[in-house]
């Protein structure tokens, strides 16, 4: 969301950060300047997404090695 201020608004905050130390203006002044600055927007190619799995085994063989390679939970008597 942004706010536009009439001029005699933006006077009134002038009035009052003229009064802050110069350290807290210039930290203003960088973040008011990084607010200002375009961002470039980083390109997301959805074909990295996937197809990363490369593999010379079936899809059958692959689910059967990780079922033979499960571990079944023994209980622990107490």
């Amino acid at each position: 969301m942004r706010i536009a201020l009439k001029n005699t608004t933006i006077d009134k905050y002038f009035d009052f950060l003229t009064k802050l130390d110069n350290i807290s203006k210039k930290r203003l002044i960088v973040k008011l300047t990084e607010s200002i600055e375009v961002k470039e927007k980083k390109h997301l190619d959805l074909k990295n997404l996937y197809g990363a799995w490369e593999d010379t085994r079936t899809s059958d063989v692959i689910i059967n090695e990780i079922r033979n390679s499960r571990v079944e939970k023994k209980s622990i008597d107490l």
